[in-house]
C-alpha cells in the first residue's frame, strides 16, 4: 500500500487543531462506514490504513476474508465545520495489499485512469436534493409548509433559515463555492447547489454534503433524508449531474462545439454511451425499490414529477431524461437522492467512453414536453418499472461488465437482490385492502 505523502496527516493536525479523524468509505450500498481514530494514531493510519471487517458492511465478502483497510486520501480532508476538532478523510479499500475493485471510490478512480489516458479530466457537479421532516420521519418538519407550488417559497425557506445558513456557511468556509440555496418543488424539500470540480472532488464532497446536512438537521431536532421518494403524492428527491470533459490542464473543454446546443461530436458520443446504458445504470443511478416510485410516477401535488419517463434528451427542456442547460455540459436527471456519490460518476465516465470509443449516436434531439406528448413519441426506450428490471439490464449490460469487472457487477446485483427479496416478503397494507376479498 504505497501512497505518496502530499499531506502529512499528523502534521495537520497539529497546526489546525484536530482531535480525532473520521477514516471513511461507502459501501455498494452508499452507506457512510467510518472508524474515528485518534490524532496520535493518524500517522500510522495514513500508511497502513484503518481496519475494517468488509463483511460487516454492503461489500460482497465472507467473515473468512482477511481484514480491509482503508487508506486514507490526505487531499479529501475536511475538518467538521460543527465540530472542528474532528476530521473527515475519504478513503480507499484495501486487501491482502491488492486494492479492492469493488469499493466505489477505487471504481471511480479507476475509470479517471482510462479518461486519463485519452486526455480527458471530467468535470461535474450535483444537485443534491433533501426533505426535512421529523425525528421519526413520519411528517415534514414544518406542518406551514402546504402551498400547491411550493417551489422557491420565500417563507418556508426563511422559516429553516438557521438549518440553511448553517450549511451553506460550512460549503463557504471550505471553499466549495456554494451560489444558491431554494425551496424545491415539494413541500418541505431544499436544494444547495456548489461549484462543479474534478469528478473524484465532487463525488468526495457529495458523500460529505449528506453527512453535513443529516448532523446539521439533527443538530436542530430535525431529520434530513435524500430518500427517492418519502412522501407519495410529492415530488421526489433527485440528485442531477451536471458534466463536462475537459483536456488534463482544464483549460479545454472537449464538450464545447459550435452546433445550434454549443456541443461538439464528442460530446455526442459520449451523450450517446449513456443512453445506450441508461437501462442498466438505473440499477446504480436508482438503486432502491423506492426508487421506482419516483421514476415514471404520476403527477404530483405540484403538476409535475420532474423525473424522467424514458431514454431521450432535449435542449433546456426539463421534462426530459438529459438537458443540453447550457454549451458545453450535459444535465443528466436520471440519478435519484440514494445513487452512491461514487457509482454515480463512475458509471457516467464509464458509459461516455463507451460512446466515444463506439461513435454511439444519441440519436434526435426532441422539443416537446415529454409529459404531455411523450406517448407520441415512436421508438423511444422506457426506463425500467421497478429495481428488478434495473438489476437484470445492469447485469446484462456488456459496457458495464467491461469497464468495471463483471465479477463486481454480478456482485452488487446480488446484494441488491437480497434486497429485493427481502422487500417482496413484505405484505403492504395495500395488498390487504385490495386482495383481502377476491
Amino acid at each position: 500500500m504505497i501512497q505518496e505523502r502530499v499531506i502529512d496527516l499528523a502534521q495537520q493536525a497539529k497546526s489546525r487543531g484536530i482531535k480525532y479523524f473520521l477514516i471513511g468509505f461507502t459501501d455498494m450500498f452508499g452507506v457512510a462506514r467510518s472508524k474515528l481514530a485518534p490524532a496520535a494514531a493518524i500517522a500510522d493510519m495514513q500508511k497502513n490504513g484503518a481496519g475494517f471487517a468488509g463483511f460487516a458492511s454492503w461489500l460482497d465478502m465472507t467473515p473468512a476474508h482477511p481484514d480491509m483497510f482503508a487508506l486514507p486520501d490526505p487531499a479529501s480532508l475536511i475538518q467538521l465545520p460543527w465540530k472542528p476538532e474532528v476530521g473527515w478523510l475519504a478513503a480507499d479499500l484495501w486487501m491482502a495489499g491488492r486494492e479492492v475493485v469493488a469499493s466505489p471510490r477505487v471504481m471511480l478512480k479507476n475509470q479517471l485512469k482510462r479518461a486519463a489516458a485519452k486526455n480527458w479530466r471530467p468535470m461535474s457537479g450535483v444537485e443534491c436534493e433533501y426533505f426535512l421532516v421529523n425525528a421519526d420521519g413520519t411528517a415534514l418538519a414544518d406542518s406551514r409548509d402546504t402551498q400547491k407550488k411550493p417551489c422557491y417559497d420565500s417563507s418556508a425557506l426563511m422559516r429553516r433559515y438557521d438549518v440553511i445558513k448553517e450549511i451553506c456557511d460550512a460549503m463557504l468556509d471550505l471553499g466549495w463555492g456554494p451560489y444558491q440555496n431554494d425551496h424545491e418543488d415539494a413541500n418541505g424539500q431544499f436544494e444547495m447547489n456548489w461549484d462543479y470540480d474534478d469528478a473524484l472532488v465532487t463525488a468526495d464532497r457529495h458523500v460529505f454534503f449528506k453527512f453535513m446536512v443529516k448532523s446539521v438537521a439533527e443538530n436542530h431536532g430535525l431529520r434530513a433524508t435524500f430518500m427517492p421518494k418519502p412522501f407519495i403524492n410529492l415530488t421526489g428527491n433527485g440528485c442531477h449531474c451536471h458534466m463536462s470533459v475537459w483536456d488534463k490542464k482544464g483549460k479545454i473543454n472537449h464538450f464545447a462545439g459550435s452546433d445550434e446546443e454549443g456541443l461538439s461530436p464528442m460530446a455526442y458520443q459520449f451523450l450517446g454511451g449513456v443512453m445506450h446504458s441508461a437501462s442498466a445504470l438505473c440499477g446504480w443511478f436508482n438503486p432502491t425499490v423506492n426508487s421506482y416510485k419516483r421514476i415514471n410516477a404520476p403527477r404530483t401535488l405540484s403538476g409535475a414529477t420532474w423525473a424522467p419517463t424514458s431514454i431521450t434528451y432535449s435542449g433546456n427542456n426539463r421534462t426530459h431524461m438529459v438537458r443540453i442547460p447550457d454549451a458545453g455540459r450535459f444535465e443528466f436527471r436520471l440519478m435519484d437522492g440514494a445513487v452512491n456519490p461514487y457509482l454515480l460518476q463512475a458509471g457516467l465516465i464509464a458509459a461516455g467512453l463507451d460512446g466515444v470509443e463506439n461513435d454511439r449516436n444519441p440519436g434526435k434531439k426532441l422539443n416537446i414536453n415529454m409529459y404531455t406528448e411523450g406517448h407520441k413519441v415512436k421508438n423511444a426506450r422506457q426506463l425500467p418499472l421497478n429495481l428488478l428490471d434495473a438489476l437484470r439490464n445492469l447485469k446484462q449490460s456488456k459496457v458495464l461488465s467491461s469497464a468495471f469487472n463483471k465479477d463486481v457487477i454480478a456482485s452488487y446485483v446480488k446484494l441488491k437482490m437480497e434486497e429485493w427479496n427481502e422487500y417482496n416478503r413484505h405484505l403492504s397494507d395495500w395488498e390487504r385492502q385490495n386482495t383481502l376479498d377476491c
